[in-house]
Order: C-alpha cells, then structure tokens, then sequence
C-alpha cells in the first residue's frame, strides 16, 4: 500500500522552532516527527511513501533519506505551496501515484486502525473516505456530517455556523487514482475547500477513527503529544522510560539535577546541579545553568541557560539562543533563535 504524506508547511504556529528545523522532522521525544508517522503507516502495511516537501525540503530528505523504518520514501518538491491537494495532482503529474493512495497531513500523530478505514472504503466502494476524529472545540477544523451509511453530507471548513456533529477531518484519506485526476494542475488546490466539497453526493465517505489522535501544530499540542508518548497513552516503539517516565540520552550529563517527571532530555545536553527540568523538553546539545528551572518548556539544539535562568509553563526558546543568568522567560514567551531577535525581556 502507497501513501502521500503532505509535509511542506511551514509550522508557523510552532516557531521559533520550526524557524530552523522543518516541523516534519522536528525532534518529538528524541526522534524525528515523521518517523512516527512512518512507523504506523508500516504496521498497516504501507511500505511506499511519497514525501510532499516545500519549505527547508532538503533537511526533511537529509534526516529521514530513502528508505526509513523499512518503507521506501520518495520525495517531490513543491517550487512555490500548492495547499493540501496540489501537492497530491503533482505527485500524480511526477508518475509518483498508484490507483489508490492514503493522504496523510504531516502534523498528526496516531495510531488510529487505517486497516478499519482502508476496508470501509472498499467496502462501500468510494473515491475518497476520511478518517474523523471526534474534538470538544470544532473551530479549527473542517466538520464533517455524515449520513447513518456514512456518506459525506457536506464538508464545512472552519465555520462558525450551527453543526449537528463534533465529527472533524481528521487529516487522512484513503483516496482513488481518479480523484487525483479531477485536481487543477500547476495551481495551489484545497481538499477542504475544493476538492471534498466537490465531491458531496459522488463518492465521498467518512468513518471515526479508533485510537490517539492529535496535530502538534502548536508548541501547547507538541508537549501534549510528547507527554502522551512517555506514558504510553499512544502506540510507538519508544525505548522504556525512567522511574519519572522521562526519557534521559545516554550522552547527557545531569548529575545533580532533577529531571522529570516527563521530560525529555536529548543528546549531549548538560544540565547543571540544582537544575530542576519537570514536564519539560531539550533538544539535542542544550545547556542548562546550575540552579536554573523549566517547568512545561522547550528548548530548541544549542540553546543555552545560565545559571538561576527559569522558563516558566509554556516559554519555548529557539535553536542556539542564550539566556543570562537570572532571567525569567515568562509563561507562554517565545525567545527566537541566535541571530534571529533579541530574548524578550
């Protein structure tokens, strides 16, 4: 089985950490976002994955390569952002695209059961079927009402109006060849705005999905993501977690510090006695001061705090920035990479 994985936004929601390492491969509890994803399209099968790059492209085929976690990737580049399903007409322009593909957003982190969705859809023979996920708040998302065989009634894209369903598009298709077929070539094209909508009352299909989901667009749902992989409340094939249920590389150095609970402290970090790093997480080579605090932080590769610093919930400080000895970065602050802006005060 093939899929497409859509991976060339930008992440601006994330910043500062997504202004130096590109969201598909942003480190999530020690490992590329992607290879996530990639592992649980392997368990149902998926062994093909065409990678849609834009923005910072060649570090995704850099860190990831041709062939990852036993499935062989393919990359196509967008030259300027197509939407969702431009990116999907191109790959098929490229001869990249089998008769029927699954369409994965490239911000979503799961183990839903696609085998259930895959065999729904042939089941009731559709040109395109969409994995749902039940949300409290609908605002950010497309609305899906369904009829009781589950066909797609309408495709409400972000709306303010009254809905009957807390059904959402959940970001992953199952999708014919001759869908693919009816996309505008050479222009930036919406599945959620164009493509699905089109598709109302022609083959188009939706189930809830079974099993974790959630879209680390936001440096909110990233730790939230990360403290659902140490605990185990989604699939993955971490290595085990220490008696804090954090996650401590081999290479750091923390002697005298308090790690955990739920933490995640990447390669060749330091961190000096008396430092407290609760619910937090590092990228790989940060240094953190004697004394200094994070509570609920995220610190980007290189950054460094002095002594006594404290990032309080929410701060997130970006790849290479320092932060002087003493200096509060106040809850929900975001400190830009070296070079990029001064720290806030």
């Amino acid at each position: 089985m093939q899929a497409l994985i859509l991976a060339g936004g930008e992440g601006t929601r994330l910043r500062p950490l997504t202004t130096t390492v590109p969201k598909p491969v942003l480190p999530l509890a020690g490992r590329p976002f992607l290879a996530f994803m990639i592992s649980w399209l392997r368990r149902h099968g998926v062994d093909d994955i065409v990678l849609s790059c834009g923005f910072l492209g060649d570090a995704v085929r850099a860190v990831l390569g041709e062939r990852h976690g036993g499935a062989r990737l393919r990359y196509v580049r967008e030259e300027r952002p197509l939407g969702t399903a431009g990116p999907v007409r191109l790959a098929l322009d490229r001869g990249a695209l089998d008769e029927r593909f699954v369409v994965c957003n490239g911000d979503i982190l799961t183990d839903a059961d696609l085998g259930a969705l895959v065999a729904r859809h042939e089941q009731v023979g559709a040109a395109a079927t969409l994995a749902l996920v039940a949300v409290e708040d609908m605002s950010g998302y497309g609305v899906v009402p369904t009829a009781p065989s589950g066909e797609v009634e309408a495709f409400l894209e972000k709306t303010e109006a009254p809905v009957s369903t807390n059904h959402v598009n959940g970001g992953i298709y199952v999708v014919e060849r001759a869908v693919a077929e009816e996309i505008p070539s050479g222009r930036a094209v919406s599945f959620e705005r164009e493509v699905f909508p089109a598709l109302v009352g022609r083959g188009l299909f939706g189930r809830p999905a079974e099993g974790y989901w959630i879209d680390i667009g936001t440096p909110e749902r990233y730790l939230e993501a990360t403290y659902d992989l140490l605990a185990g409340v989604v699939e993955s094939d971490l290595p085990p977690r220490d008696v804090s249920g954090s996650l401590v590389a081999e290479s750091c150095i923390t002697s005298g510090a308090r790690i955990g609970p739920q933490s995640v402290v990447g390669a060749h970090c330091s961190v000096g006695a008396g430092a407290t790093v609760a619910r937090s997480v590092l990228h790989e080579r940060v240094t953190v001061g004697e004394e200094a605090q994070l509570l609920e932080a995220v610190v980007a590769a290189g950054a460094r705090l002095g002594k006594g610093a404290r990032l309080e919930r929410g701060a997130v400080v970006g790849a290479g920035a320092e932060i002087s000895a003493g200096t509060v970065v106040g809850a929900g602050q975001r400190v830009e990479p070296a070079g990029a802006a001064e720290m806030p005060a």
